[in-house]
């Protein structure tokens, strides 16, 4: 069964009571949330609270991709692709820089999707 987003999941409420309390306890990472896009042949994250990641501010992109693409347990010739709000962030963008452009804020929630095609839409 495909799991529920995120954002269906849980209230607005509840997603910022939950990212506040992670910046509180965490404050040089950023709560990020991870999702497949809908069309893609990847696998899922296997379990539902691997969707949610503390990741260290000063992380760049491309070491963030790479932890994802152990998780999902890709085969080295599958391609894996990361975008926020429907753009390609640079691998050697910082984790925090991105961050700061691109989080929700309405719940304080970093959010990502991860597919096989670089095409989006």
């Amino acid at each position: 069964m495909k799991p529920k987003p995120f954002k269906e999941e849980f209230t607005l409420e509840e997603r910022a009571k939950e990212s506040a309390a992670m910046i509180a306890s965490y404050p040089d990472r950023i709560p990020v949330i991870v999702e497949k896009f809908s069309r893609s042949n990847l696998p899922e994250l296997e379990k539902r609270n691997n969707c949610r990641y503390l990741v260290p501010c000063n992380m760049p992109v491309g070491q963030f991709i790479l932890i994802l693409r152990s998780r999902l347990h890709l085969s080295p010739g599958t391609a894996l692709f990361v975008f926020v709000n429907n753009t390609l962030p640079q691998t050697v963008q910082l984790m925090g820089s991105v961050y700061e452009s691109y989080k929700d804020e309405g719940d304080g929630f970093l959010y990502l999707c991860y597919s096989s095609e670089k095409t989006f839409g």
